[in-house]
């Protein structure tokens, strides 16, 4: 059966190889406990290449994250006293600002299953959330040479992965309800003069409840993944 730790839920141990274990927690979890979580399960597929691959959704407090090699002159604040917990961590990107009503996945596949290419994978989470917005009735845009998704010239999703031996961890947060202020005390991802949006401003009410199984759905036909645990 699963258990519960913290806000976090873990899957069966005896999952099938070719299913994926689905982490869906209930109340937000904080930043560095689902990033320990992704580095977990990441080594258990060092450990163990037959293991089950694992997703998360979820949620998170409001924090910003910086990615390898991200400039701290992206920050509007002093990175020594952060108005919000800020976090370095092993992604690539620039900065990006967590916070509820923005809903996150953070998917810990082995791409030799389905295609050892960071490229590909990048422009298969854009497609993803292509098809979340698509479902409700919205046509997301990719933009030349940056990686992410658009909507009417707006910023609605980051994306930042890590990969180590064709494992990855992070993923994609796409903005559904979430509050606008905290964006305005960083340059999100390190792109000057691009405005960030939510997809409320476009569905009028839309919650992050609603937008959930559509991004479950997508991301099980994009990966060929089989939700093998759910809660």
């Amino acid at each position: 059966m699963p258990v519960v730790i913290g806000n976090l839920v873990t899957g069966c141990a005896s999952a099938h190889p070719e299913s994926a274990i689905l982490f869906e927690p209930s109340a937000p979890v904080a930043f560095d406990h689902a990033w320990e979580q992704q580095r977990l399960w990441q080594q258990r597929l060092f450990e163990d290449p037959a293991a089950p691959e694992a997703v998360w959704l979820l949620e998170h407090p409001a924090c910003y994250t910086l990615g390898r090699g991200a400039s701290v002159e992206h920050l509007h604040f002093d990175p020594a006293q952060p108005p919000l917990p800020l976090f370095r961590i092993d992604r690539g990107g620039e900065v990006t600002h967590h916070l509820p009503g923005q809903l996150v996945a953070y998917p810990v596949l082995d791409l030799r299953r389905h295609q050892p290419d960071l490229h590909w994978y990048l422009r298969e989470l854009e497609q993803v959330l292509i098809d979340v917005l698509a479902e409700l009735g919205l046509t997301g845009e990719r933009l030349p040479g940056l990686t992410g998704l658009w909507l009417d010239g707006y910023k609605v999703a980051a994306i930042g992965v890590g990969c180590r031996r064709w494992i990855t961890q992070h993923g994609l947060a796409l903005n559904v309800n979430c509050a606008m202020d905290g964006f305005d005390q960083v340059t999100p991802c390190g792109l000057v003069g691009r405005r960030v949006g939510r997809l409320s401003d476009w569905v009028p009410g839309l919650t992050v409840q609603q937008v959930q199984p559509l991004l479950r759905l997508a991301l099980a036909r994009r990966f060929g993944l089989v939700w093998s645990a759910q809660s």
